[in-house]
């Protein structure tokens, strides 16, 4: 006896099981995004782009403390010793601990610290 002979011929042949291809997608999109663009951004890290990120807001942050702690001239006036091209880089002060922080969103960030004895020195990066 097979054991097609004792299944009901009137009866539906039974449905395969559900392939859970959404589900998967649910948990492995945000992943392989997050991975995209994890991968992005540490291409454009570590590229001539980033590198220049990073000279760019070194450059900068030395020049605008020298300009506001040796030279003694306001923000504003520090504004006018930028080289063209840097136009990016966003400066702010910390007049307390007398520091000058330059930083290319998401790429670089320098800090250049003044000290009376020695001027304004780049923070370690």
């Amino acid at each position: 006896m097979l054991a097609s002979d004792t299944l009901d011929p009137s009866a539906p042949p039974p449905s395969p099981p559900p392939a859970p291809t959404r589900r998967r997608w649910l948990i492995w999109a945000p992943l392989l995004l997050l991975c995209a663009a994890a991968g992005g951004w540490l291409g454009l890290r570590y590229s001539t782009t980033g590198k220049q990120a990073q000279l760019a807001t070194g450059y900068i942050a030395h020049v605008v403390c020298a300009c506001r702690y040796v030279g003694g001239r306001d923000m504003a006036s520090c504004e006018t010793d930028r080289e063209p091209g840097t136009e990016i880089v966003k400066v702010s002060e910390d007049s307390a601990a007398r520091t000058i922080t330059a930083s290319v969103a998401l790429l670089a960030s320098r800090t250049a610290r003044f000290d009376p004895e020695y001027g304004c020195s780049l923070d370690a990066p």
